[in-house]
């Protein structure tokens, strides 16, 4: 099955992800997790949106984990034409956030 980019869905022991390129790196991730390199790995986690206090939608990240410093690391796998506006404005407030959410891009 194909989305609105013309990637292909993946499943793997019986996760789904949007595309090739979300899969390999879940594979990596997986790998460092076995590894302790990192822990707590989550597939697809959800933030609110919220502004003013207000909560204006939700953002969904790829991938979020904690690495070896106890940091928690929120990553979206994107290319060129995944990277729209509409999820560079909700990067953005969630960057607005204390303590702020930021992603990280697998490009």
């Amino acid at each position: 099955m194909k989305n609105k980019y013309n990637a292909k869905k993946q499943i793997y022991k019986g996760k789904k992800f949007d595309s090739k390129k979300e899969l390999q790196r879940y594979l990596i991730l997986e790998k460092m997790e076995m590894q302790r390199m990192i822990f707590n790995l989550e597939l697809q986690p959800q933030f609110p949106l919220m502004v003013n206090g207000k909560k204006i939608g939700r953002y969904t990240a790829d991938f979020k984990y904690i690495n070896r410093k106890g940091e928690t690391i929120i990553e979206d796998v994107k290319s060129k034409i995944t990277k729209t506006r509409d999820y560079i404005l909700r990067k953005k407030i969630l960057a607005t956030y204390s303590p702020p959410i930021i992603i990280t891009e697998i490009l």
